[in-house]
């Protein structure tokens, strides 16, 4: 089961596939996504709205709240039992929001749920145990350890030897390459995953 988040950060470009996906529509990102991606359901305070949208939304939160309309989604889709989540329009605008967007990633991880953040320029996610990466010859990633230190048991199909150790506050993963159709690694502790989506040119 897929869940689909549109979040009001900078507009997704690309063609978003929601087939068979249910679609949380966060109040400003109706001005982006209305007529490109179906709606299944709008939530939000609406503060960033001027119109009200369709389908019109189960319940208006107060513009003062403990949680951000991308967190209320996210526990929404994960309590309804959606076991993969796509989130766009969560990055670019405000940085904040960005980051807080993050940690919904990583909020997502640990309650065992598959969550990815798809940006115009890359996906992000957050992960433990094996990572597997297909498809993804000649791309840049970058890994960031995620709320404490990361540990590296064993890595295959990357430019660079990955270090045994993340250190959180270290950039020592930025701008790895995958060489191979298919690169797997594997961690004690959470890393965040930047996958780019331009190939590395010779």
């Amino acid at each position: 089961m897929k869940a689909i988040i549109l979040l009001n950060g900078e507009p997704y470009e690309k063609n978003i596939d929601a087939s068979d996906a249910y679609v949380y529509c966060c109040d400003g990102a109706y001005a982006w996504a209305k007529g490109r991606v179906k709606i299944d359901e709008t939530l939000g305070d609406f503060d960033s709205l001027d119109e009200v949208p369709t389908p019109a939304p189960k319940e208006v939160f107060p513009s003062e709240k403990n949680y951000t309309d991308g967190e209320i989604a996210l526990l929404r889709a994960i309590d309804a039992g959606y076991s993969e989540i796509e989130i766009y329009g969560g990055g670019g605008k405000r940085e904040d929001h960005f980051i807080g967007n993050l940690h919904l990633l990583y909020r997502a991880c640990e309650r065992g749920v598959k969550a990815v953040l798809v940006t115009n320029y890359a996906k992000l996610f957050a992960s433990e145990g094996r990572i597997e990466l297909n498809g993804e010859k000649g791309k840049t990633v970058s890994v960031a350890p995620f709320g404490g230190d990361a540990h590296i048991i064993d890595c295959d199909g990357f430019y660079y030897r990955m270090p045994e150790t993340f250190y959180y506050g270290s950039t020592r993963g930025i701008s790895n390459v995958v060489v191979a159709d298919k690169a797997t690694f594997s961690t004690k502790g959470k890393v965040l995953v930047f996958v780019n989506n331009e190939e590395v040119r010779a």
